[in-house]
């Protein structure tokens, strides 16, 4: 059995250029899909949050629209309400990785309103990439690698191939004109390689130890690629 650190957003709104706020958390299915999968295979999840507050779910995420129906929507909130990782979460800053196995970020743009700058959240992914340990990430939830600095000063992630949220699909979704930055920008430019791909449509990367995802339908593959790291 494995231990699995979720390393998850606290914030329920995301703010804009015009300085407006917009309703945000994490995306569930992005959280939900992976915590089954992990979970089905015997592995054990521990949620950690800037300050240890339950991680909100963005509640756009639980649209049937968004989960592939009204049954599928029905079953996802029912976890989000009751699942015991997510109501039951650790403070990022009492976290020590030698206690995990292996890293996961959802996504949801919470992350890019606080983990992409929370010194807690950014120790412990620089910590994973460099010490070899699994690290998967999905959507928006590589905001968070911008804060993963290496001793040197560098983003501990540069020079790896990665996907993420793209331009294109933050266009779609109508959030770039009123997005404050960009997350394939922001990644770019701390020097990492983004694959973007089809919009929407599933897509997965894997670069030595860190496995990542373009957006929610991503999830469920990235799961199945950490899997496999976790053997």
């Amino acid at each position: 059995m494995a231990k699995i650190l979720f390393v998850m957003t606290g914030a329920d709104r995301w703010t804009l250029a015009d300085g407006s706020t917009h309703p945000t958390g994490f995306w569930a299915e992005e959280a939900v899909v992976p915590l089954e999968a992990f979970k089905a295979a015997g592995h054990e999840v521990t949620v950690a949050t800037p300050g240890g507050v339950v991680p909100p779910v963005d509640p756009a995420s639980l649209a049937p629209e968004a989960t592939d129906g009204p049954e599928n929507a029905a079953r996802i909130e029912a976890v989000v309400a009751s699942a015991p990782e997510f109501l039951n979460p650790v403070a990022l800053a009492d976290v020590r990785l030698d206690a995990y196995d292996a890293v996961y970020v959802p996504g949801g743009h919470g992350p890019m309103e606080d983990l992409s700058a929370d010194g807690d959240s950014g120790r412990i992914l620089a910590q994973a990439v460099t010490g070899g340990l699994p690290v998967g990430v999905v959507c928006h939830g590589p905001a968070a690698l911008l804060a993963a600095m290496g001793e040197d000063g560098t983003n501990a992630y540069a020079g790896y191939r990665v996907t993420a949220f793209t331009n294109a699909e933050e266009e779609l979704a109508g959030n770039a004109a009123k997005a404050r930055w960009l997350l394939q920008d922001r990644l770019t430019e701390a020097g990492l390689t983004v694959e973007a791909h089809a919009p929407f449509a599933p897509h997965v990367e894997v670069d030595r130890n860190v496995v990542t995802g373009q957006n929610p339908a991503s999830s469920a593959p990235l799961a199945t690629e950490l899997l496999k790291k976790l053997g």
